[in-house]
């Protein structure tokens, strides 16, 4: 049913942007003192050579390295330490070397493009898994999140004080999958001139028409909006109508599920466990049980001389809704109307519009 909206309190979601030099690290690291106070623990995922210690007089902090490859399990298992070792906020630098960095995202696909003899969607088909998890991993963490991105750079012809053309280097977009400043509270970007911060995204309000150095105090004010909202156990106007939060990873029940779901169809593990992002069935989080077993229930159905689990696992893996029609023997996804990337992509799978649906439709073959 349809209830009052109401904040409730959350956790920092940050992205940093910028080119190389610009003072992300820096930033980030004022900003995460303000945010947890005195008393809070911050921990840093350094993928800059080390580059963070450097900053060890601003404050307490703890580092872990990241060095190459850089893959997506690597940024998971720090994310995942942190959060046992109880750390209140982590800083994520850099998150772009997850994407293009040596045994990122860019380059695993590369190597599974290769070795299916060119098909560049199959490494996709398994690249997308992997990256959604790592997204899932940040959303879903019980600390603050601070991640900084390399910015793509560009020259650009400027004024100078005496009137005269000068190059000067710029941002552009972040160096990650495009769409992921979407997934952040706040996104801030930062120039390589004089380290001036700015907001391309800014969900509190409280950085509107924001020009200038972030500091400590930046952080304090975004500590106190995240905790002006109203608290889970306040929302119901009933603590004891609360539900108990749920498990963070499926249970050991759904695990036999699947492992016995796995058996019967003939689905094959190790591709399964890498659609879903993990390297264990326990690993699952606790909401995507649904989609594996709908991507195991669909395994031995047809459509377009391709597997049924084919589109589904597909469409689940670029986060496109979906939904199946047995009865007609058709798929519908239903991306939202600004996807254009999602629409295009549909139409090289043989994906037609329908109108009358108000979905792109692809039929089931008898």
């Amino acid at each position: 049913m349809f209830q009052k909206a109401v904040r409730k309190r959350a956790k920092a979601r940050i992205g940093i942007c910028g080119p190389a030099g610009s003072g992300k690290t820096m930033s980030a690291l004022k900003l995460a003192f303000g945010i947890v106070g005195p008393t809070g623990k911050i921990a840093v995922l350094d993928t800059e050579n080390e580059s963070a210690s450097l900053y060890a007089h601003l404050g307490d902090y703890h580092v872990a390295v990241i060095k190459p490859p850089f893959t997506v399990e690597k940024y998971i298992s720090g994310i995942r330490e942190a959060e046992k070792l109880g750390y209140d906020l982590i800083i994520i630098d850099s998150l772009s070397h997850a994407w293009a960095g040596t045994g990122g995202i860019l380059e695993f696909v590369d190597s599974r493009t290769e070795s299916a003899k060119g098909n560049k969607f199959a490494g996709w088909r398994e690249a997308t898994p992997k990256h959604n998890s790592l997204v899932d991993a940040m959303l879903q963490s019980q600390m603050h999140v601070i991640a900084t991105m390399r910015s793509k750079t560009e020259y650009v012809l400027v004024d100078d004080e005496r009137g005269k053309k000068v190059p000067k280097k710029v941002g552009m977009a972040p160096i990650q999958r495009e769409g992921m400043d979407f997934e952040f509270t706040l996104v801030f970007d930062v120039d390589q001139e004089r380290h001036i911060a700015t907001t391309s995204k800014d969900r509190t309000e409280i950085f509107d028409g924001f020009h200038g150095k972030l500091t400590e105090e930046h952080g304090s004010s975004i500590r106190a909006w995240l905790e002006s909202g109203e608290s889970a156990q306040n929302h119901a106007g009933n603590t004891q109508e609360q539900q108990p939060a749920g498990p963070k990873f499926i249970t050991q029940d759904q695990v036999m599920e699947l492992e016995a779901k796995i058996s019967e169809v003939g689905a094959d593990r190790d591709k399964f466990l890498a659609y879903l992002g993990v390297n264990r069935l326990e690993d699952i989080p606790a909401e995507r049980i649904s989609a594996a077993l709908k991507a195991l229930e669909a395994k031995t159905k047809k459509t377009d001389g391709a597997p049924v689990t084919d589109i589904t696992a597909i469409l689940a893996a670029r986060r496109i809704p979906f939904k199946l029609d047995e009865t007609n023997k058709e798929v519908y996804a239903t991306p939202s109307y600004q996807d254009s990337a999602s629409k295009e992509f549909l139409k090289t799978k043989g994906f037609k519009w329908s109108s009358s649906y108000k979905a792109w439709v692809i039929k089931m073959a008898a």
